[in-house]
């Protein structure tokens, strides 16, 4: 039986030529053998996004929160499309009341609420560039924003006022008015009046502008629509220029994927939201929900409590980093070896069978229906008992972890593969497809993918295992980095974005990230060493949460930096008899041993030698 294989070539390879490196076919995904997916009809912004559906569902649920009852959740209140166009409107008009008109940069900071996407629908409405302030990034980064994209307005979460306030006097330079999604204390109010600026909170702002209408301005496919700031690794944040057009490009993309897999949206879907809206994974996401009229239910801000959200919610798509999906793969395996013998002897022979008939070619849920009833329900229930779809971006995520969570969540597990230069979704694996495990899938079909050969590295585009950097090509590309033009061109070369990443093309068209092109290092010895390499393969070690690896071409060896698990450690303790808390267990010279040899292991089975120095 022949391979399927999911992209279609569209232009032929290129031998190296006038100093740029040899670039292999370009290809695009097999759903757009036809021409991509047209423009839609009256779709031109991301405001004909939700303006449409406001037309089309008005009484439908659109965003919720839930109630606190006496100190306790309780359900999930909702706001109809209608009710949030009501408020998007009275925050519009207060917006232009205060004299921001189109083209003006609106800052957003906090986490992810419905306030957060009334003030991003206003900005919408009336041609402001959303600016997101990251939740976790500190004053420093935040005042760099706000100074760089000269913000003017800025929407808050209350207890992020007084993060707002630690950029001051810089920020004032720009920053003119200030709006709180919740209450502002008459203290906030005399601190920011004495730099000359005006603050409101959410009820008093809706009031500014309620005896004046404002029309709203044409807004074409071109424009900005956000500014959205990726953190570099080194130095300060970069500022990409998202618009109208990249955003509504991918829209049409992931419809038609989902829909070429018989795996479409509608209305009655239903979105957890907790990943941040200030990047642009999260952000696409609840775009798509809005233009399908689906419903977004927002977690109360703490991870910890996001499994309890999610059993009230009852999502039907779950999107995730892989931080997450490694928590929920450790809560589970943790439960089952520490069961009896017949629960755990159940569950792996009911895992061993399922996976096998998975990768004999069955659909996720003809593979052990009976199964998945008696043994894998419960892991089913423990995400709301609804999930359909798992999704899975922002970093790579380990295999086994993947291929565990096809088996028990009775939901596809699909890895994805962005940037917040692409407008986020670039790649994704396919459902009921066990053989793209590990891989981030076929190009999404919205643009045109080749390998370009990096020949200091010994990848080869052109080889019969095509590896090299990753290239995009089509209109979800950003327009640039705002005010470093020559950033720009460094990754932008004939229209090609240069993402930095190394792929290798799989026989079937799914693309497996394998190393990063800038991540060498070169040791005192002439050695080069692929560190995003290491970092993966140490970062399989269970007694570890996380790993940075450095290293420099003035020492022979690299040095880690390790973050190690709390369960794990505590357990390791209990077992040889010692007797400490955490934080004096990560200083004690045992446990480091413990940790470092644990990393040594993991070394010689994966034959990469021991590369730290003790």
């Amino acid at each position: 039986m022949a391979q399927k294989r999911f992209i279609i070539e569209v232009e032929r390879a290129k031998e190296a030529s006038e100093g740029r490196p040899s670039r292999g076919p370009v290809y695009r995904s097999l759903f757009a053998k036809d021409g991509f997916p047209a423009p839609i009809q009256g779709l031109d912004c991301c405001w004909d996004v939700f303006r449409l559906s406001v037309e089309k569902y008005p009484s439908n649920p659109m965003l919720g929160r839930r109630e606190i009852v006496d100190g306790k959740p309780g359900k999930y209140k909702w706001l109809t499309y209608k009710e949030v166009y009501d408020q998007v409107m009275k925050v519009g008009n207060s917006i232009r009341s205060c004299g921001y008109g189109k083209g003006v940069k609106c800052g957003i900071y906090g986490a992810n609420s419905a306030e957060w996407i009334m003030s991003m629908q206003a900005c919408n409405a009336h041609g402001l560039y959303c600016v997101p302030l990251y939740d976790t990034l500190g004053a420093g980064a935040i005042e760099f924003i706000i100074c760089h994209s000269e913000i003017s307005i800025a929407f808050a979460e209350e207890k992020k006022i007084p993060e707002l306030f630690k950029t001051f006097p810089n920020a004032t330079k720009y920053l003119k008015t200030i709006v709180s999604f919740g209450k502002v204390t008459p203290e906030q109010k005399q601190e920011v009046e004495s730099f000359g600026l005006a603050i409101y909170s959410w009820d008093e702002f809706l009031l500014v502008g309620q005896t004046q209408s404002f029309d709203l301005p044409i807004k074409k496919r071109s424009d900005i629509c956000t500014i959205m700031y990726t953190s570099g690794t080194t130095g300060d944040p970069k500022g990409v220029l998202i618009s109208n057009e990249s955003i509504i490009t991918l829209l049409a993309g992931v419809k038609r994927l989902l829909e070429s897999v018989n795996e479409q949206l509608t209305e009655k879907d239903v979105y957890i939201s907790y990943l941040p809206l200030a990047h642009s994974f999260d952000r696409v996401i609840e775009e798509i929900f809005i233009w399908h009229g689906a419903s977004i239910g927002f977690c109360r801000g703490d991870v910890k409590l996001l499994i309890d959200d999610v059993g009230e919610l009852k999502p039907t798509i779950f999107c995730a980093v892989p931080r997450v999906l490694d928590r929920v793969y450790s809560g589970l395996t943790h439960k089952i070896s520490s069961g009896g013998f017949l629960k755990k002897t159940l569950f792996n022979f009911a895992y061993s069978y399922k996976l096998n008939n998975m990768k004999k070619g069955l659909r996720h849920g003809e593979a052990s229906p009976l199964l998945d009833k008696i043994v894998f329900d419960k892991v089913k229930q423990g995400l709301g008992g609804r999930v359909r779809l798992i999704l899975s971006g922002a970093a790579p995520l380990s295999a086994h972890v993947e291929g565990y969570l096809r088996v028990v969540t009775c939901a596809h597990v699909l890895q994805g593969y962005g940037l917040t230069e692409t407008c986020a979704g670039t790649f994704v694996s396919l459902p009921n497809e066990i053989e793209m495990l590990g891989t981030v899938g076929p190009p999404v079909p919205n643009g045109d993918v080749c390998l370009e050969s990096v020949p200091d590295m010994g990848y080869n585009a052109l080889a019969t295992t095509p590896r090299g950097e990753i290239c995009l090509k089509g209109k979800t590309l950003f327009a640039g980095y705002y005010k470093c033009e020559d950033l720009t061109k460094e990754v932008l070369i004939d229209e090609w974005f240069h993402t930095g990443d190394i792929g290798e093309w799989q026989p079937n068209g799914s693309m497996k990230i394998i190393d990063r092109k800038k991540n060498i290092f070169k040791l005192s010895q002439g050695e080069y060493v692929a560190v995003e390499n290491l970092e993966n393969i140490y970062g399989q070690v269970s007694s570890i949460e996380s790993i940075w690896v450095y290293g420099n071409s003035f020492e022979a060896f690299l040095v880690a930096v390790v973050n190690p698990s709390k369960q794990a450690l505590e357990h390791w303790a209990q077992e040889n008899g010692i007797s400490m808390d955490f934080n004096s267990l990560c200083e004690d010279a045992r446990a480091k041993s413990y940790i470092l040899e644990e990393l040594s292991k993991i070394a010689k089975e994966k034959k990469d030698g021991d590369v730290f120095g003790s």
